[in-house]
């Protein structure tokens, strides 16, 4: 590549990743990956041209051919030794996703190739689980098989870079199918770290590829007219572009989208654990979480006494060096992200909400350059206030108060967005009643934003269709046939 590599300390060996090998395609966009924390250029790649999207279809297509028929447990075989080469890695590709994110190492070393490591292990398990049924029907019977969709195309954000991948690509291959895998334009790095591993765990060439490209190149992948289904995490707008492109041609979708999640925290909860689980739901990852609990909900007789613990713990955040594991927030991603944050932290004021800790950029010696924001809380907040409405995708928390049960589950409820949501009560009967009547696809009861690759995770209403994990999201990469068996004569009506 044409780029002075002294200054590019993760400069990959080329921009795409097809037919189990780095291809470089100068003529297209270049895309800079830059650090965060320093703002430092990382990395140049180029996004795909049509001409290289073509190659990978093609790649895609030889690969597929091979990999259909494949046992599930030849299948299995190759993601657990990616799985195991994964965790082997794990250090490399977290200071990789650190550079290229700005999250805290401490962050990146247990919750991105970590996780997709568990990932692909999981889906090794039930490769082999994904079967039909016999159905008896007297002189005849039929069965059903489970076959794979196709080409996949999996579109990624930039805030799990190589968690997104690898959770789109473990069902996908573990259901037979190949996929093309584009990450987000600001995060172009890890991906191809996890189509390596896979050709070195033994995957067939072609059967997992990485495409870059920006949203002129998303939509050209979207379009074409051999992706059979696409699997997009991003923001709602993004999510209905998606839509309906692929509508065009009705391609199977999965959409994982954003939220405004509330947190409900109870007079009888657990403070320390409400609180500790409030910060994990609002500033881990700076904030960009698309299931953070953004709007808390706490009872007013215990508000205060929340609130004064959650000022003390929120006040000893570590920000600084995200390659320093001591670290334990780090910068955001991008300028246009940085803004954003800011600009709503303006907004809420100006609504007269009350600025209760942080809100300013703060002041990091040994990344002076950083993008950082403090962890920011607001109080006396009101639900038809912007910032209690809007993903601002930043560590802004904004806590209301309530007193009756029906009223705070009905404003809980009160939003376009039903991605997540939380309870915090010792009064177990009252947590299965208030979850039950939420409207969120992925909830806790005194906890908050664990997702292991067990549970199905997805949302209601605007926050997206379909589910990754769990032994959904398998079956959403598979398609049923059914075939009618005749043990007997046909007979004519006529």
């Amino acid at each position: 590549m044409t780029t002075d590599k002294k200054s590019l300390r993760a400069q990959p060996q080329a921009s795409h990743y097809i037919g189990g090998a780095y291809v470089e395609g100068v003529a297209g966009t270049e895309i800079a990956s830059i650090y965060p924390a320093t703002q430092e250029v990382i990395a140049r790649i180029h996004a795909a041209t049509p001409e290289v999207f073509s190659k990978a279809i093609e790649s895609a297509k030889s690969g597929f051919a091979i990999w259909r028929k494949t046992s599930p447990a030849e299948r299995a075989e190759v993601l657990r030794k990616a799985a195991e080469l994964m965790r082997a890695k794990n250090h490399e590709l977290s200071v990789l996703e650190t550079l290229d994110t700005g999250k805290p190492l401490q962050e990146t070393l247990v919750a991105d190739a970590a996780s997709g490591a568990e990932a692909l292990a999981y889906f090794a398990g039930i490769a082999a689980t994904e079967n039909g049924e016999h159905i008896n029907l007297g002189g005849a019977f039929a069965f059903t098989k489970r076959e794979p969709l196709g080409i996949c195309l999996g579109i990624g954000a930039w805030n799990y870079p190589i968690q997104i991948a690898s959770w789109k690509a473990a069902p996908a291959l573990a259901a037979g199918n190949a996929m093309i895998f584009k990450p987000s334009e600001e995060t172009v790095l890890s991906a191809l770290k996890l189509a390596e591993i896979l050709t070195e765990a033994g995957l067939p060439d072609g059967v997992f590829n990485v495409v870059q490209g920006d949203r002129e190149a998303a939509s050209l992948m979207v379009n074409h007219p051999e992706i059979d289904k696409v699997s997009l995490t991003g923001s709602v707008p993004t999510g209905r572009i998606i839509a309906q492109n692929a509508s065009k041609s009705l391609k199977h979708l999965s959409l994982e989208l954003g939220g405004k999640s509330p947190i409900i925290v109870f007079e009888d909860a657990h403070i320390e654990n409400a609180v500790a689980a409030c910060m994990n739901g609002n500033f881990y990852s700076s904030g960009q979480i698309c299931s953070n609990g953004t709007r808390v909900f706490v009872h007013k007789s215990i508000k205060d006494k929340f609130l004064a613990n959650l000022k003390a713990r929120t006040s000893a955040i570590l920000l600084g060096d995200p390659l320093n594991e001591e670290t334990q927030m780090g910068p955001m991603i991008s300028k246009m992200q940085f803004d954003k944050t800011m600009n709503y932290i303006a907004v809420g004021q100006e609504e007269g909400a009350t600025l209760f800790h942080g809100g300013k950029r703060a002041d990091v010696g040994v990344c002076p350059q950083g993008l950082y924001v403090e962890p920011t809380i607001f109080t006396e907040v009101k639900d038809d206030m912007r910032i209690a409405r809007e993903e601002i995708f930043g560590p802004v928390m904004c806590v209301l108060d309530f007193e009756d049960e029906d009223d705070v589950i009905a404003r809980a409820n009160d939003t376009e967005f039903g991605l997540a949501a939380g309870v915090f009560t010792q009064n177990i009967q009252r947590a299965h009643r208030v979850i039950d009547q939420i409207e969120a696809g992925t909830c806790w009861i005194n906890n908050y934003n664990l997702t292991p690759v067990e549970m199905p995770f997805g949302g209601y209403k605007q926050s997206g269709i379909g589910r990754e994990n769990g032994h959904w999201a398998l079956d959403q990469y598979s398609q049923v046939k059914s075939v009618y068996v005749e043990m007997g004569d046909v007979e004519a009506g006529w």
